[in-house]
C-alpha cells in the first residue's frame, strides 16, 4: 500500500500534520454543533436543483447555474501536486449555501470496509462513525454499482451511478475532490451530515448519489454534504476541512 493513501489513517501523522497546519482542523463541540445551514434547509435547496434537473434533462451544469445561481466543477486543482479540485465556475456562492454532496456507498460502522478502505483516501468518517466511500474506482466502484442496482422500487431507481462517470447527472456529487485546506489556503466549505427523510420526493431519488451498503437496515439514508462558509466567488477553488475534532 502507498504511504500517500495510508498517511490519513496513521493517527501520529495525522496529529504532527495537524500541528504544522492547524487551520487544517475544525473544532466542534458536538455533534449537529457548527451546522452552517439546518436540515431543513439543505433539504430545501436540494430539492430545488432536483427539480430542476428533473424538468431539464441533459444540461446539468447549466441548470444548476439558473436555478442556484452558480456552478461547481472538477478541473486540476490550483495546489500543485493536488490533482482534481472542484471550482466555482460562473456566478457567486452566497454564504450558508449548499455547494457539493459527497458520493459513495454508506457503511454503518458495524458493516464490514477492510477490503474496500485498503489503499482508498475517498472514506469519509461522520461524528457517528458512518462512513462514506467516495471512491469511483475499483471494488468502490464495484460495490456501489451492486447495491444501486439492488435497491429499486418498481420502475424508480433511488441512487444515482453516474457520479462514478466523468459526467454526473447531478453536478452536486463531486465533493469528494474537494482538497483540503491548508495555512495557506483557508477553508470555505465545511462538511454536514444530512440524513433523507422519509417524505423525501421517489421520482427525485434517482439524483442522489449515495446508497446503504445493506438494504435492510431501517434508517434514513446518510448524506454528507459541503455547505458555503462565506461568500465564494467565480474561479476559486473549494477548500475544506479534512479533520473535525469533538470535544
Amino acid at each position: 500500500m502507498k504511504w500517500g493513501s495510508y498517511k490519513y489513517r496513521f493517527v501520529p501523522w495525522m496529529w504532527l500534520n495537524i500541528l504544522k497546519n492547524q487551520r487544517t482542523l475544525r473544532v466542534v463541540c458536538a455533534r449537529g454543533d457548527g451546522e452552517q445551514l439546518g436540515h431543513g434547509e439543505v433539504g430545501a435547496q436540494l430539492l430545488l436543483l432536483l427539480q430542476a434537473l428533473n424538468k431539464e434533462p441533459g444540461r446539468p451544469v447549466e441548470v444548476m447555474r439558473a436555478s442556484l445561481g452558480f456552478a461547481v466543477e472538477r478541473a486540476a486543482s490550483s495546489v500543485p501536486g493536488a490533482g482534481t479540485g472542484v471550482f466555482v465556475t460562473g456566478g457567486a456562492v452566497p454564504a450558508h449555501a449548499l455547494v457539493c454532496l459527497y458520493p459513495g456507498t454508506v457503511y454503518q460502522k458495524f458493516e464490514p470496509v477492510l477490503f474496500q478502505s485498503l489503499g482508498n483516501p475517498f472514506m469519509f468518517c461522520c461524528l457517528d462513525g458512518v462512513l462514506v466511500d467516495g471512491r469511483d474506482r475499483g471494488l468502490s466502484r464495484i460495490v456501489y454499482r451492486s447495491c444501486s442496482g439492488r435497491d429499486r422500487l418498481g420502475p424508480h431507481a433511488l441512487s444515482d451511478v453516474t457520479w462514478l462517470t466523468p459526467q454526473p447527472i447531478n453536478p452536486l456529487s463531486i465533493g469528494q475532490y474537494i482538497n483540503n485546506c491548508s495555512n495557506e489556503k483557508e477553508a470555505n466549505v465545511c462538511y454536514q451530515e444530512f440524513d433523507v427523510p422519509p417524505e423525501f420526493p421517489l421520482n427525485l431519488r434517482r439524483f442522489l448519489p449515495n446508497v446503504p451498503y445493506s438494504h435492510h437496515i431501517e434508517r434514513p439514508l446518510r448524506c454528507v454534504v459541503l455547505v458555503s462558509l462565506r461568500k465564494i466567488l467565480s474561479g476559486e477553488e473549494l477548500f475544506s476541512n479534512y479533520y473535525t475534532l469533538v470535544q
